[in-house]
């Protein structure tokens, strides 16, 4: 009996470290991201799809799917996004395990510029999520943006341009049922990037972004494409 208990430490521990994030193992992000107005309405709809992947492709870490209703007060500057976004997550690894996420959030969005060149975007977003296996969650994100154009002023038709973004998460409450919690820091994203736009209206964008949770941290490539139509 007691070799048997032995073996089954060992076997316990090994089947735990191999689902153990590989903070080493590079994976990648896939993301297609749009917006558009109804005609000459201050109203629109934008959103993104994304496939993110725990390496690079063949062990899916979320599948992420996101649209919004947007309103933009005449002469503003500022775009409100009223949406709601769909998450499949898979565990890292050969594990089967898999959780659904639905979420409600609103956002504001507004531009800056400074020296010229220097293009800044702030986002707000407050998030209502319903995760499975947990209490009802919220959580605020702050995203600062920042795009310089080598070439250009603005990221018109056949710009190259420098991408940086750095988005902090906050949970709201730390008690996510069942006795568990969870910290009031849920995560950062730092990224650094490459982007060119093909036209007004499209731009291609890859970059390297780390993202750091209270547990692991992690880097990802970015592939991206941004379509406004």
């Amino acid at each position: 009996m007691k070799y048997l208990l032995t073996l089954f430490t060992i076997l316990s521990t090994l089947t735990v470290s191999a689902q153990t994030v590989d903070e080493d193992q590079l994976g990648a992000w896939y993301m297609y991201f749009y917006n558009t107005s109804f005609k000459e309405s201050n109203w629109g709809v934008q959103g993104d799809f994304q496939y993110r992947d725990w390496q690079i492709f063949g062990d899916k870490e979320q599948l992420l799917l996101r649209s919004g209703i947007t309103y933009t007060p005449s002469d503003s500057g500022i775009k409100f996004t009223l949406g709601y976004g769909y998450v499949s997550s898979g565990a890292f690894g050969d594990s089967e395990e898999s959780s659904v996420e639905s979420r409600i959030y609103q956002e504001g969005l507004f531009g800056q510029r400074l020296f010229k060149k220097l293009l800044i975007t702030h986002r707000l977003r407050f998030e209502q999520r319903w995760v499975e296996n947990q209490d009802f969650r919220t959580r605020y994100r702050y995203n600062l943006f920042v795009n310089i154009p080598f070439n250009n002023d603005n990221l018109v038709a056949k710009t190259w341009y420098f991408a940086f973004y750095n988005e902090l998460f906050i949970n709201a409450q730390r008690d996510i049922g069942e006795g568990r919690s969870v910290e009031y820091f849920d995560r950062n994203r730092t990224y650094l990037g490459l982007g060119y736009a093909l036209s007004d209206k499209i731009r291609f964008q890859t970059g390297w972004m780390k993202q750091t949770t209270t547990s692991v941290a992690k880097g990802q490539l970015q592939f991206s494409m941004h379509h406004t139509f």
